[in-house]
């Protein structure tokens, strides 16, 4: 059935990068213009991410003004002719601009909603369930085995609450480390160990400094270190992660939570001969076939019940700024959504 299209939406923009006061609610930007190649989305949500307060904060650059949001979900409103997608269809995508009513997506990024599994817990498998996946299959180039050790921090919540699982349906041996706030949360990934951590006074933030991280994985891996390491918190652990590693062992540095990583000269790689990565989802998914690939495993794993998707929180699309507090202030225990409507 065709749709009204209108010409205006609401829109959560970014005239000038900063704190989550920069995020301006909209109620008049005008909708995308169809052009060859894409789909106009209407969305019921956007997910929110770490990754959406780096582009407006800036760590990022994106040119302003711009929309916020990379990842939505809802109606397929306008198409281009010849595509194999129909007006109607239920799709998510991973793709700039999803904090609006209408989205412009590739058609290369749509992915049909499946039957039995609900929008919102589809979208939560976007872009957190597929960066959890390719870090824990492939952005360790396979230099870790089955029943080797793995190290992941903050697995109390975001993407590597699904990655600990993951890594556990891969046949890895899974440390996990913890703030004493999200401990029941961790405890449902079922890593086989978990460092517990105190949290920074008036903050759900875990003090790395509270525990001595490096000595409690080199008493669980009888002195051999782990041979990799998924570390998303940035600054306050990448020494840490250095100090765990195992004989040509691998640091996947993927995340800034705490701040973005300092340089460091790559002689410190030198004493186990290791490897460090700073890898992006996008040249995960870079083709169709790829993207479907990991989705599909992604959503089979949920539907065997293999990955638990908890959705901490959902706000109104106007109360975006708050969201981006949330998250910044390290509070999610899962996914965050923007309903649009």
């Amino acid at each position: 059935m065709p749709f009204e299209v209108p010409q205006m939406m609401k829109a959560v923009v970014v005239f000038e990068t900063g704190d989550a006061d920069q995020l301006s609610v909209q109620k008049d930007f005008p909708v995308p213009q169809l052009i060859e190649g894409h789909a106009l989305v209407k969305n019921d949500y956007a997910g929110v991410n770490f990754i959406d307060t780096y582009h407006r904060g800036g760590l990022y650059p994106r040119q302003v003004p711009f929309v916020c949001g990379q990842e939505g979900g809802g109606t397929i409103a306008a198409l281009p002719p010849g595509s194999d997608f129909h007006i109607g269809d239920r799709v998510i995508y991973g793709s700039l601009g999803s904090y609006s009513e209408y989205s412009l997506v590739p058609l290369s990024k749509l992915v049909p909603l499946p039957d039995d599994i609900d929008m919102e817990v589809a979208i939560t498998c976007m872009v957190q369930g597929l960066t959890a996946h390719y870090l824990v299959t492939s952005a360790h180039a396979d230099l870790i085995q089955k029943g080797e050790w793995m190290l992941i921090f903050s697995v109390g919540s975001g993407t590597c609450q699904w990655a600990a699982q993951m890594a556990k349906l891969k046949g890895y041996k899974v440390i996990g480390t913890c703030s004493k706030g999200k401990l029941d949360k961790a405890r449902e990934t079922h890593c086989d160990e978990l460092i517990v951590l105190d949290e920074v006074k008036d903050q759900k933030y875990a003090d790395y400094s509270s525990v001595d991280i490096v000595e409690n994985v080199m008493s669980l891996t009888q002195g051999q270190g782990v041979k990799c390491i998924l570390d998303g918190v940035g600054r306050s652990t990448s020494e840490i992660s250095l100090k765990c590693l195992a004989r040509r062992g691998i640091f996947v540095s993927f995340g800034n939570a705490s701040g973005s990583v300092e340089a460091f000269p790559v002689l410190k790689l030198t004493p186990k001969s290791a490897f460090v990565t700073r890898p992006k989802l996008g040249d995960y998914v870079a083709t169709r076939d790829e993207l479907m690939t990991r989705m599909n495993e992604v959503f089979e794993w949920v539907r065997q019940g293999n990955l638990r998707v908890g959705i901490d929180n959902e706000f109104a699309l106007e109360q975006a700024a708050e969201a981006h507090r949330y998250i910044e202030a390290g509070k999610t225990g899962g996914k965050l959504l923007l309903k649009i409507a």
